[in-house]
Parts: C-alpha cells; sequence; structure tokens
C-alpha cells in the first residue's frame, strides 16, 4: 500500500520490505531510506540510519497546506501558472508552523482544484480555457460586463456624404444622400434605378444656372460635390435625357463640316482619322470660323474670325489671318466649362438663337466675366461645342463612350436567353377546326402568327345588355390608348416641343407626339433630322365607319397611334429617317 499524499518510492526498497516486519509496533517511522538525513540527537551513532516516517508526513503535509495558502492569494499568468510575487495589494501571509499529529495512511492531502480556484476567484483563467469574447454583450449581466465595450475598438475613417437636390422636368425634385466621390455617371444611374427607368445610357445630369441663362451636360467622369461647391444658391441640377451626348463618336462628319475643321499637318487631315486626331495630344487640329463675341463688360456684339486650338480660343484682329501677331486670346479651357445659352436675345440681346458660353469655373453670379459667343446655325453651334470638349477632356471623353458598351458586352451572353431543345421544335398549329392540324405551309404558318400577335388590336361589335357600347369598346379605347405611352406629351405648343427636342439633344429620329393646336382631332409628329425639327401633322379618317390615322393623306391608315408609331420605327415611309428615340419626362 502506498501512503496517500507522499513519496512511495521508499516503500520499495529492499531494506524496507526486509524489515517491515520485523519492527516494533511502537516504532513504525525508524525505517532508513538513503537520501534522506536523519533526525539530530535521535539516530546518532546508530548503525542503521532509519528515518522518523512521522515527522516527514508531517512535514509534507504542512508544506502542502501552505502551498495551497499561497495558491488562493497568487493570481494566475495568462499561461495557467501562479506568479512568482505577490500581487499587488495582497497580503503576504507567513508560513505558520504545522502541528505534528499522527496522520494515517489513508488520510487524503488537501489540494484545491482548478474549478474551486475559479469559483473563489471569477478572474483566474487557465491557458486550456482561453477568453472567448461574448458575441452577444447584450445579454451580459451587471456582474459580467461585455468583453468589447464601446470606445474599445480604434475608430476607423467615416465616409463623407453630402445631400444633393436634383430636378426633373415636370418641377418635382429628389433629394439624395450621396458620397464625395460620387460621379455624374454613378449618379444617373442611382436615380434611374429609384425610378425605375431604362438604363439606356442616355441619361444625364444638367447644371442649371437660371439666374445666367446657361445649362450644360456634366460628363460622365465629373465628381458632382466637386461641381456643386462652384454653384450659386439658385443654381440646380437637372435629370434629363441627353442622346446627342457621344453621337459625334457615331457620326463625326455631321459635327465637324469640312469647311471648319484644318489641321496643322495636311497629311492628318482626312476624314477617318478625324476623332484620332482630336484625341491625339500630339496632333494639332484647329477650328475656324466667324462668330459674334460679345465685349466684356459691354452690351456690344463684334463678329470676329475665331480659331479654336488646344491652347485655348484666339479672335484675329485683323480680317481672318491666323497669324501670330494678328491673334488675340479669348478665353482659356483648361479653368473654364462650355455653357448652352438658355435665353440669349432677351437676356443678352445676342443677335442668334446659337449661343455658347465659355464660363470660368470661378464665377458663381458675375455675368461680366462670362465669353459669350453665337454662331449662325446650329450645326457650327454644335461643331464648336464638341470641339472644345474634345479639346478639353481628350481620351476621358472616349473612355466615358466606351465603358457602358464594354459592360454591356460583358453582360451579353449572361442576358441572352438560350434557346432550348424543345423551343426549336416547335410547329404551327390551327385549332380553328374541329381537330387540330398542322401548318405545314411557312406562309400559311407566318400569316397565323401575324394575325394571333395583332389579334387584340382587331375590333369588335361587342355590346351590353341594353344595346350601347361597353365601357371597353375598341373605338373608345383606341383613342386615349396613346395617351399612357412615354412619347405622347400632351397639348403643348410648337415652341414647348422644339424646346424638348434640343434639350434632349439633335439627332437623328428623335421624336414626340402632342396635340394638335389647330385641329383639336388631330396630332402633330415633330422629329429631329440633321438637327433640323419638323413637324407632320397627323389627320384621321373614316372607312366603313371606322377611324384610322394617316401621316400621308390616307394611303397607310392605323387603328390608333401605337401601331403608326410601331410602324414608322420600321420604315421610313413619307418621314426622312425612321423614328429612334422618343422624348420621356420623369417624375422624381
Amino acid at each position: 500500500m502506498a501512503l496517500a499524499g507522499g513519496p512511495d518510492s521508499f516503500l520499495h526498497h529492499p531494506y524496507y520490505k526486509d524489515k517491515v516486519e520485523q519492527t516494533p509496533p511502537q516504532r513504525p517511522g525508524e525505517l532508513a531510506e538513503p537520501g534522506f538525513p536523519a533526525p539530530p540527537g535521535r539516530l546518532a551513532g546508530h548503525q542503521e540510519d532509519d528515518l522518523d516516517l512521522e515527522a516527514l508526513v508531517n512535514d509534507m503535509d504542512a508544506s502542502l497546506e501552505s502551498l495551497c495558502a499561497a495558491s488562493e492569494t497568487a493570481p494566475l499568468l495568462h499561461n495557467g501558472q501562479h506568479s512568482r510575487g505577490p500581487a499587488p495589494g495582497a497580503r503576504v501571509l507567513q508560513p505558520q508552523a504545522a502541528p505534528r499529529q499522527r496522520v494515517q495512511r489513508s488520510q487524503p492531502v488537501r489540494i484545491l482544484a482548478v474549478r474551486r480556484l475559479q469559483e473563489e476567484d471569477p478572474h483566474l483563467r487557465t491557458s486550456s480555457l482561453p477568453a472567448i469574447p461574448n458575441p452577444f454583450p447584450e445579454l451580459c449581466g451587471p456582474g459580467s460586463p461585455p468583453a468589447l465595450t464601446p470606445g474599445s475598438l480604434p475608430p476607423g475613417p467615416a465616409a463623407a456624404k453630402q445631400d444633393v437636390k436634383v430636378f426633373s422636368e415636370d418641377g418635382t425634385s429628389k433629394v439624395v444622400e450621396i458620397l464625395a466621390d460620387m460621379t455624374a455617371r454613378d449618379l444617373c444611374q442611382l436615380l434611374v434605378y429609384r425610378s425605375h427607368c431604362v438604363d439606356d445610357n442616355s441619361w444625364a445630369l444638367v447644371e442649371h444656372h437660371p439666374h445666367l441663362g446657361l445649362e450644360r451636360c456634366l460628363e460622365d467622369h465629373e465628381l458632382v460635390v466637386q461641381v456643386e461647391s462652384t454653384m450659386a444658391s439658385e443654381s440646380k441640377f437637372l435629370f434629363r435625357k441627353n442622346y446627342a451626348k457621344y453621337e459625334f463618336f457615331k457620326n463625326p462628319m455631321n459635327f465637324f463640316p469640312e469647311q471648319m475643321v484644318t489641321w496643322c499637318q495636311q497629311s492628318n487631315g482626312s476624314h477617318t482619322q478625324l476623332l484620332q486626331n482630336f484625341l491625339n495630344s500630339s496632333s494639332c487640329p484647329e477650328i475656324q470660323g466667324f462668330l459674334h463675341v460679345k465685349e466684356l463688360g459691354r452690351k456690344s456684339w463684334k463678329k470676329l474670325y475665331v480659331c479654336l486650338r488646344r491652347s485655348g480660343l484666339y479672335c484675329s484682329t485683323k480680317g481672318a489671318s491666323k497669324e501670330p501677331r494678328h491673334l488675340q486670346l479669348l478665353a482659356d479651357l483648361e479653368d473654364s466649362s462650355i455653357f448652352s445659352l438658355i435665353a440669349g436675345r432677351k437676356q443678352y440681346s445676342a443677335p442668334t438663337d446659337y449661343g455658347f458660353c465659355i464660363k470660368p469655373n470661378r464665377v458663381r453670379n458675375e455675368a461680366k466675366e462670362l465669353r459669350l459667343l453665337c454662331a449662325e446655325d446650329e450645326q457650327s453651334r454644335t461643331c464648336w461645342v464638341t470641339a472644345c470638349r474634345l479639346l478639353k477632356y481628350g481620351m476621358l471623353l472616349y473612355q466615358n463612350y466606351r465603358i457602358p458598351q464594354q459592360r454591356k458586352a460583358m453582360l451579353s451572353s449572361f442576358s441572352t436567353p438560350v434557346r432550348s431543345v424543345s423551343e426549336n421544335s416547335l410547329v404551327a398549329m390551327d385549332f380553328s377546326g374541329q381537330t387540330g392540324r398542322v401548318i405545314e405551309n411557312p406562309a400559311e404558318a407566318q400569316s397565323a402568327a401575324l394575325e394571333e400577335g395583332h389579334a387584340w388590336r382587331k375590333r369588335s361589335t361587342r355590346m351590353n345588355i341594353l344595346g350601347s357600347q361597353s365601357p371597353l369598346h375598341p373605338s373608345a379605347l383606341s383613342t386615349v390608348i396613346h395617351r399612357t405611352q412615354h412619347w405622347f406629351h400632351g397639348r403643348i405648343s410648337r415652341e414647348e416641343s422644339h424646346r424638348i427636342i434640343k434639350q434632349q439633344g439633335l439627332v437623328d429620329g428623335l421624336f414626340l407626339l402632342r396635340d394638335s393646336q389647330s385641329n383639336p382631332k388631330a396630332f402633330v409628329l415633330t422629329l429631329c433630322h440633321h438637327q433640323k425639327i419638323k413637324n407632320f401633322q397627323i389627320l384621321p379618317c373614316e372607312d366603313d365607319g371606322q377611324t384610322f390615322f394617316s401621316l400621308d393623306d390616307g394611303n397607310t391608315k392605323f387603328s390608333d397611334l401605337i401601331q403608326l408609331v410601331d410602324f414608322y420605327q420600321l420604315n421610313k415611309g413619307v418621314l426622312p429617317c425612321r423614328l429612334k428615340h422618343h422624348c420621356i419626362r420623369v417624375a422624381l
């Protein structure tokens, strides 16, 4: 048997095994073991170096109790070991001599367990159970504070935000919270998403200055917050369509007449390299022609010969001479923006309606520092404004033009529906008889498909029980169904329709429909072609008691205006071009 709490190596000694039965009962502790010193005055002169076992056990019990007492006051370190020194503020316990008492061999030694130490002191932790932050600090009791307290983590950099108010064409507005680095393209996409519009990459953010009579479309890469910092309190942002924003990349010849473009190097003057020369910073394209220039600080206008270069806008002081001694700087494009005049004749006594302005970014309300110019026609003004944009921004404009196309090409493979095997095996069927049959003639199958697709447009003679037409009668529906379309703008004047066309871009095929002011039963189609606006009257005509609409005096008839627009979107007919883009107004 082993002694509980003490070393039992001496119990297996051969000397102890031989003498343990011969030891007198009154002296059970006089057993000798090498390595244990004998008590003084007790074993001196004895031939057998025996050991007082009772004294040894009492000494071990006293040392273990002192060790347990010390562990109750000493805190644990992170590795689960007791600190060697006393804890700060803790009272150091002096070891006391344990009284000598007879200990039975079956009596266990009192050792405190780790669980009891943790129950007595909650601050004690062991290395085997690391401290884990509580994921639900709100569930902690008052005695157990959460592991992560407010302010324990370093504060991160807060993104700067700002409120921007955007207006629509009908006067409604919306306040949008944007980041400081949001571009005009990002804000347009956000407004398109919130307004449930179709994102065809033709939406633009317009900088409008009513007190100055100026407006311009922001470039897609411009920062909205930075532009707003240069605007006056009366200025505002407008959200509208602009189909002509990048039209010069598609049809450059319509924007740059041959007589207005010259090159410093004649080898680069081919029209196939027109845009490359504008985008290439090493080339030297020039736009030249006569413009009406308003003198600074005066109301008078002068007609001068002006040339536009990369270094700025110059005017000639001697006729059409372009010698350096005869050229005078009018405006620098570096720190300026190009605007269009809204009402140049009324506000600035402009000689024509085709005015534009080069406004320094530092100017807010001072009209005296504006460089006002007027062209002879719309094509000339578009050429000057487009050339200023190209020379100012260069490759940034081309990148803005290519980004939506690249994004559309990347998403085309995901958005294009894939025909299944079952769809490829479909056949045309005729169920008009008692039994169905397969239509094998391709012409008959195509005719049946067209008839089924336009069946909802056919007129019927449905009557209600009283003999009058039902509220959903097709003849009544055809007269009002067009009012639900975006391209119909109701009762607006000719001038208002022209203004809307100009605002949303003078591109071929841009159109809208409106009520006629001269004939209450007729309608007017307003169409843009070659940067000119034309009007075509749609007249009603009757045939067999039914009302139709026609653009060519009854040669081509349509049951309603939706059919008419659908037809001329596919066929030019009597129009100068097909209908491509419709003017739209969105309420924010």
